[in-house]
């Protein structure tokens, strides 16, 4: 308790000075803060920042790729040989063959013998 009552003293008092800089004080900062984003050497900076910034999501956007792939086909192998009845596709996601491709379960009753 004795910790909220200091909080609220504090909060308090940072209220009654920040209302007495006012609106002066806030044009004050505004301006610096203006003074500094037009700033030539601060303009280049952040340039440099933007530029190394696209080259790191570029390369990290590679690898994310290159991952997802990997594993895809990962999953994607290991979901055949394990749900009997699944279809065969190709590699744009489509049914290959015709209705009756379907991968063969070994096995299983009525199923040709595993060649």
């Amino acid at each position: 308790m004795r910790y909220r009552i200091v909080f609220i003293v504090g909060l308090a008092v940072g209220y009654v000075l920040g209302t007495r800089a006012g609106r002066e004080r806030y044009e004050q900062l505004q301006k610096m803060a203006r003074q500094v984003r037009d700033n030539p050497s601060v303009q280049q900076a952040a340039g440099a920042l933007q530029a190394q910034a696209a080259t790191y999501a570029k390369s990290a956007r590679g690898k994310l790729a290159t991952g997802a792939g990997a594993a895809k086909a990962k999953v994607g192998g290991a979901i055949h040989e394990r749900v009997p009845g699944m279809r065969t596709r190709d590699a744009n996601g489509h049914a290959s063959g015709g209705p009756d491709s379907y991968t063969s379960v070994p096995d299983t009753p009525g199923s040709p013998p595993a060649q």
